[in-house]
């Protein structure tokens, strides 16, 4: 595989855009679905992720989390397939698109409406890309700290969800918060399958991760926690919303799955797509559901 095309994780994208979808299915559900909102939500997702997983690379190898001997795919950086320089000028690049396609999303979004919605949303749009890159690149990355799920369930779930429904709708509904907690805490779980994964190179580089924090163990069951805590939030919303059908429940066997696979797999690398491709098939389910009841 080219080296590029492999650190920018294709794999991760179905997560990415999970809740950008979640996002347009609600909106869709208020009538208030826009095409040109859609699709450069979609292009600004994708450019952030692939930033994430490029400064990823980097800031691991800098910061010594990728050793030669760490379970998982290869890292680009790591490996000397890709030099760190030449890394640092394709982050500055991907930046740069991030931020053309981030203010167009807010043109088409705000262009009759006060100025004041458009900067709000362009700073949430600059937290992004300061997310993406210091996670773990920069001198002391959060991501080494253990925060890192947090940053996930704010901007997989609450910024994703919450924030492309506000593009649309120009309004808050605070049930809405339901639905973006499931697409957040099941991003925490794929997240959480890779801390896994990496526990001992992690520790090896002082980088703390809950897992690494807790012990594998431990991290098994948390894993439990976000899956059915992601479960009971979107159960709870469509309850509270009362839509007809909880056909949606269908999808849950994939995060049971998940979870008892965990317990048997030495090496989890295998559930991370499951987990992410699992994702994005529920949310298409819920989302058509949602339309058509």
């Amino acid at each position: 595989m080219n080296p590029w095309i492999s650190a920018a994780r294709p794999r991760t994208l179905p997560l990415a855009l999970s809740s950008i979808l979640m996002g347009a299915f609600l909106a869709a559900k208020y009538q208030k679905f826009d095409t040109p909102i859609f699709l450069l939500s979609c292009l600004t997702t994708i450019l952030l992720q692939v930033l994430s997983n490029f400064a990823n690379d980097y800031g691991d190898t800098q910061n010594g989390a990728d050793l030669k001997d760490r379970v998982g795919p290869a890292r680009a950086v790591q490996s000397g397939e890709i030099s760190v320089s030449a890394m640092k000028k394709m982050i500055v690049l991907f930046i740069a698109l991030s931020l053309v396609s981030g203010l167009t999303l807010l043109y088409f979004a705000f262009k009759d409406y006060s100025m004041s919605n458009f900067l709000g949303f362009f700073g949430l749009g600059i937290a992004c890309i300061a997310a993406a890159y210091f996670y773990t690149a920069g001198k002391k990355p959060y991501g080494y700290s253990g925060f890192g799920d947090v940053s996930v369930l704010i901007f997989f779930g609450i910024v994703g969800v919450l924030g492309s429904f506000f593009l649309y709708t120009k309004t808050f509904d605070y049930q809405i918060l339901l639905p973006s907690l499931y697409c957040g805490l099941l991003a925490v779980g794929v997240l959480n399958l890779n801390n896994i994964r990496d526990i001992n190179s992690d520790l090896a580089a002082g980088k703390l991760t809950i897992p690494a924090r807790i012990g594998k163990t431990n991290a098994i069951y948390y894993h439990w926690f976000l899956l059915l805590l992601a479960c009971l939030c979107l159960s709870l919303f469509v309850y509270l919303q009362g839509l007809p059908h909880y056909y949606f429940i269908i999808c849950f066997t994939l995060f049971v799955y998940n979870g008892f696979q965990l317990k048997k797999l030495d090496n989890p690398d295998p559930l991370l797509k499951q987990l992410a491709i699992s994702s994005l098939i529920s949310v298409l389910f819920f989302g058509i559901e949602l339309i058509v009841s």
